[in-house]
């Protein structure tokens, strides 16, 4: 071999190992590059917290109360039977009031619409409260209801189609178009039936047109068009002696912990009827609660009681082992449930029933209008780990009084018939107003302000 063989030979081996060398330089440093992190660069998104401009604040009273059945020729008629006292108010005066339509019943007077119109970006504040004292032949006992706001969707808890009863689903539409309303029926029956609302009217029709044979019937409220109230009516006769009349507003949704306070149990009478049950019902799902009862002004529990419950089939529980008291029940469910409570003062004549139903948390000022009754009283809940400072004020007069609610505890206040107080809560409480006599009970939970808006969040 040649000098110039032997110098091509060195230079294409020397030429091989650089490229070698240069190639596992390039996979390691690849390799290293994988594993080693990647400068980022990220965006968040732009976000704004908006509140809506407010609506106008607008109420709907439940009017006449309503007897069936006393034309024995025409048993489904429905007549006036009482009309009732109603106390109102607002921050920025009186509402306006205007009447909407009753076709269906003999002799109604005026169905209320309240407004509070909206100021700039404050919707003012409303109360209003009815009442109605009942001693008819037929009919007997005290009711009162808050007038509330419209909803698309709602339960009605308490209903019963056993002897005696005469319950009622009455639905108001103050809107401007009509509202188809579908009523689903909950419990040993299941049924369904749609009812048109005209714009700016109220109906109504028996709970035994959906629920007869049902024993514990709670009726789901839907609406497609224009929103609607939906109240229950009840009235009880036994044997032929009215035996009790009540005005039981909408619950709005299931929750997993229903607050019920200002509940009354009352001594069973000598034929050891109930006093006081607990109506439950846990829509779509099986669950497990828990329902505790405490004393009014205690923390502790006086019993707790625990009860397994079948998706969509209500259940009722018994008070019987509470003593006589002024209570506040709570439930605690492992997904969201239904809740109510049915007290009643006797199982004779001249006797009345009352459903108290949840109430929900409030932590800014309400109005709260306490209607014409017997020895009305605010029992307000602390559901917190601190104290709870609440200023109660009788709307345009007089100093307000400041109550404290015990962190985990309860408290009681006196009220005043036919007056609207401020409720302002230094943080939140639950509320229940109730009024009783001997023959006469009833009670309402207090809402949050129905003209208030929530901040959201927005994603432009």
């Amino acid at each position: 071999m040649n000098g110039n063989r032997v110098f091509r030979v060195a230079a294409t081996s020397a030429r091989v190992l650089t490229g070698a060398v240069v190639a596992a330089a390039c996979v390691v440093g690849a390799v290293l590059a994988i594993a080693a992190p990647w400068p980022t660069v990220s965006h968040e998104p732009a976000q704004a917290d908006v509140t809506p401009m407010p609506g106008d604040t607008v109420l709907v009273c439940n009017g006449d109360f309503r007897a069936l059945g006393r034309d024995s020729a025409n048993p489904f008629e429905m007549v006036s039977a009482a009309t009732p006292t109603i106390t109102s108010g607002g921050s920025d005066g009186a509402p306006e009031s205007t009447a909407l339509r009753v076709d269906d019943l003999v002799g109604a007077g005026d169905v209320r619409r309240l407004v509070g119109e909206v100021d700039g970006r404050i919707a003012p504040l409303l109360g209003a409260t009815e009442s109605v004292n009942l001693a008819e032949q037929d009919l007997f006992g005290f009711a009162a209801a808050p007038c509330r706001p419209t909803s698309t969707e709602s339960w009605l808890l308490g209903g019963t189609v056993a002897t005696g009863a005469k319950d009622l689903i009455v639905l108001t539409n103050p809107g401007a178009v009509p509202s188809t309303v579908t009523l689903s029926l909950f419990g040993t029956v299941r049924a369904s039936t749609s009812v048109i609302v005209p714009a700016g009217a109220q109906v109504a029709l028996p709970l035994t047109s959906i629920a007869s044979g049902s024993e514990i019937p709670v009726v789901k409220v839907t609406t497609t068009g224009s929103p609607v109230r939906a109240v229950l009516q009840s009235s009880l006769t036994r044997t032929l002696d009215p035996a009790g009349a009540d005005l039981q507003d909408a619950v709005t949704a299931p929750q997993r912990h229903p607050v019920i306070p200002g509940v009354q149990v009352i001594e069973s009478p000598a034929d050891g009827s109930e006093t006081a049950v607990v109506r439950l019902m846990s829509p779509e799902n099986d669950a497990q609660a828990v329902v505790t009862v405490r004393t009014v002004g205690e923390s502790s529990s006086v019993v707790e009681l625990p009860i397994p419950l079948t998706a969509d089939e209500p259940t009722e529980l018994s008070l019987s082992a509470v003593p006589p008291g002024e209570y506040t029940v709570e439930v605690d469910a492992d997904v969201p449930v239904l809740a109510g409570v049915r007290e009643q003062d006797g199982s004779g004549p001249q006797t009345d029933f009352a459903w108290l139903l949840p109430a929900p948390e409030f932590d800014s000022e309400v109005l709260v209008a306490v209607p014409d009754g017997p020895d009305p009283r605010l029992v307000l809940v602390n559901d917190e780990e601190q104290d709870a400072e609440v200023e109660i004020a009788e709307q345009g007069a007089g100093d307000p009084t400041t109550v404290t609610v015990p962190a985990g505890s309860s408290a009681a206040v006196d009220l005043d018939p036919r007056t609207v107080y401020s409720v302002t809560p230094s943080s939140p409480v639950h509320a229940s107003v109730t009024m009783s006599a001997a023959g006469a009970l009833a009670g309402w939970p207090v809402w949050p302000a129905a003209g208030a808006q929530q901040s959201i969040t927005v994603y432009p």
